[in-house]
């Protein structure tokens, strides 16, 4: 039930984003709060600190115009929570769930919590299974798993919106239940017209009837942001475990959520740790990250793509750091592929896909997979050593063999790595059967000789240095 309204003057200070208050009633922690100003506007808020004479309100939205004699809070007496239902699907939401595409509110069959409800460990399963992409570095080499969290390594500059749109576009389940994959797409702190070609490109493309789109704009006050991918999970657990579908969430730009929570934290006061971010930057990203997954007891999955952009493409920078503990594996982009002209510039070397395993081969995608891919890895590995020994040596100073895998590494970037279109597992893995075509048989040595003999017949090995 609602608390009363404070009456007018309870206010004793405003402080940027945080009002404090004089505690007249009992409150709890992200308690939802509306702040009504004298222009009469309702504010979304949350109570963000709480001890025996006051109460910190953190207003979500604009601060301007509000003043201390004339302000009243109200407390809703719930927590901060989503309304979902059957319409999610094909919307468009602003940073706190409310409709962006100027349509109704979402008729709720249910209020969930936005900070997620308690997961028993032991109701979770393991993740099986295999999304398709339609990227061949990760669809062949670096697969993602129904329930994985896979994040995105990028730089500024680099082409990861492009590359996430593009899978959010194109993404799929295979098989019977195709019908019933659907996708969350969360833009955190991007430009007007970055919100704008994302929902361009989701509509012209036809994917928007079975997506659901968060935008929190750059302008959006910070205190929003940190809002923005619980709302989205809150929508995607509903669609995951209420409806018994197959969900795919992107998260694109994690670094500005990072940003957003460094900023509120030190408008709170709060002792900052390395690079100035929050000591509690692992247990909140973990807050969001551990929200995919799949339970024994209900149909559904929900797997997490997340984008993160690297301050000076600093792989150790805490951001990345911590997001690596978290999740199962990374896909890097690399700044020399993407100056080369190469799209997606995926760096195969330091990407992996931890849960790969467990969703690919018989009874998943191909028997052959595993062993095509980790041929490919091991392959152009040795062609990256090869790379270094000829820029000490020349070319001309290395033996046949080795000649033959450094002409690998670059028919491997320009027709497996690169690609132009969508392509299906089956056209990722006919282009990396192409590639080791062109070394000899006797260094396949991942592979079975009926591997080796069914896929590459007399082509492996006859193409001469």
């Amino acid at each position: 039930m609602r608390a009363e309204l404070y009456a007018d003057g309870a206010v004793r200070r405003l402080d940027g984003p945080l009002l404090f208050l004089e505690r007249t009633v009992d409150a709890g922690l992200n308690t939802a709060v509306t702040v009504v100003g004298r222009d009469h506007i309702e504010r979304l808020g949350r109570v963000a600190a709480v001890d025996e004479s006051r109460i910190v309100v953190e207003v979500l939205e604009s601060t301007a115009g509000l003043g201390l004699a004339d302000t009243r809070v109200r407390l809703e007496g719930r927590p901060l929570s989503f309304g979902v239902g059957p319409g999610l699907l094909g919307r468009v939401f602003d940073s706190v769930g409310r409709p962006l595409d100027g349509g109704p509110p979402v008729a709720a069959r249910e209020w969930r919590r936005v900070d997620g409800g308690v997961v028993n460990p032991a109701t979770r399963a393991l993740p099986r299974d295999f999304i398709e992409t339609g990227v061949t570095t990760v669809d062949l080499l670096n697969s993602l798993i129904r329930g994985q969290k896979l994040p995105v390594f990028s730089g500024g500059g680099l082409p990861h919106d492009r590359l996430v749109t593009e899978i959010a576009m194109r993404a799929r389940v295979r098989g019977d239940e195709a019908g019933r994959f659907a996708v969350v797409f969360v833009g955190i702190g991007v430009s007007h017209d970055t919100a704008q070609a994302f929902r361009r490109a989701l509509t012209e493309s036809g994917a928007a009837s079975r997506t659901a789109m968060f935008l929190n704009r750059a302008d959006d006050p910070a205190a929003q942001r940190l809002l923005t991918p619980r709302y989205a999970l809150t929508a995607a657990e509903y669609l995951a475990f209420g409806e018994g579908r197959d969900v795919l969430v992107v998260l694109t730009d994690m670094t500005n959520y990072c940003e957003a929570l460094r900023e509120v934290s030190a408008s709170h006061g709060e002792v900052p740790s390395r690079k100035g971010y929050p000591g509690y930057m692992y247990s909140d990203l973990a807050s969001i990250y551990e929200r995919a997954g799949r339970l024994r007891d209900r149909p559904g999955t929900l797997t997490q793509l997340p984008v993160l952009t690297m301050p000076a493409d600093d792989i150790g920078h805490p951001i990345p750091d911590l997001t690596g503990y978290i999740t199962e594996g990374q896909i890097v982009l690399d700044r020399e592929l993407d100056r080369r002209g190469i799209f997606p510039p995926v760096k195969v070397l330091p990407s992996l896909s931890r849960l790969m395993p467990a969703g690919t081969g018989r009874g998943y995608t191909d028997p052959d997979h595993p062993a095509l891919a980790n041929q490919l890895f091991a392959a152009y590995a040795r062609a990256v050593r090869m790379r270094v020994l000829a820029a000490v040596t020349g070319a001309e100073g290395l033996g046949a063999a080795d000649r033959r895998f450094l002409e690998f590494g670059d028919l491997f970037e320009t027709t497996v790595v690169a690609q132009s279109g969508p392509r299906t597992l089956e056209q990722s893995m006919a282009a990396g059967w192409e590639a080791l075509a062109r070394l000899p048989r006797e260094e396949l040595t991942r592979l079975s000789r009926a591997q080796v003999e069914a896929h590459l017949g007399a082509r492996a090995g006859v193409h001469h240095a």
